[in-house]
């Protein structure tokens, strides 16, 4: 299903008629230009490529030039792929924007999370701590990691202190509140990932 690449403008909160508020998240979208289609007879599935955010030609490689250009495409500093299953429905150079969204709509929202540092275990995992009594020498520390003679190590993947956010996170099944066509702003309910300004990858909710 075709997406649209955006940037985080902040949060605020709007109210129904019933005077019930809402969290909602403002999101400038696009617009975004079709960059390449992608054939299941060329590549072996169907999908769209779209670029935003338009950028002078010193900021982009070569190749990445070379591949806008061959379908007449100014710079884009962008491009991200979306898997459709109609490819008749689009060409190169088409404009996907606001307009391709309705209000009542669901979408999935994916964008890379606010980095929080170094955290430990009781903030990245949400382990429980030890005794907070006199005499208790274990307040905060992880504990015991692993066996002693067998398996005689530590399995990939334990769950222990490091980085805190930073990655790629999605938030699904948000709903479209408001559409604001003039300057290109979509309002979903609740929150996305990321600070204000973060890129987001907004696509239609699969509802299987």
């Amino acid at each position: 299903m075709l997406g649209i690449l955006g940037n985080k403008v902040g949060m605020t909160q709007i109210f129904t008629e019933d005077g019930d508020a809402n969290p909602v998240t403002v999101i400038k979208v696009g617009p975004c230009v079709i960059t390449q289609i992608k054939s299941m007879e060329t590549h072996g599935y169907n999908a769209i490529q779209i670029g935003y955010k338009q950028v002078s030609k010193l900021k982009l490689t070569k190749p990445e030039l070379g591949h806008l250009e061959k379908s007449n495409i100014v710079p884009l500093k962008y491009l991200k792929e979306y898997e459709v299953s109609n490819i008749q429905d689009f060409e190169l150079g088409q404009i996907i924007d606001v307009q391709n969204f309705n209000v009542g709509d669901h979408v999935d929202i994916t964008g890379k999370s606010i980095g929080k540092g170094f955290a430990g275990n009781q903030k990245r995992h949400n382990f429980s701590r030890g005794p907070m009594s006199h005499g208790s020498k274990n307040h905060r520390e992880p504990g015991s990691i692993g066996q002693g003679a067998t398996p005689a190590r530590v399995f990939p993947g334990k769950k222990m202190y490091g980085q805190l956010g930073n990655q790629q996170t999605t938030i699904s099944n948000l709903k479209i509140l408001k559409i604001d066509s003039k300057e290109n702003l979509l309002i979903v309910k609740g929150a996305v990932p990321g600070k204000p300004g973060n890129l987001l990858s907004i696509k239609a909710t699969n509802r299987g």
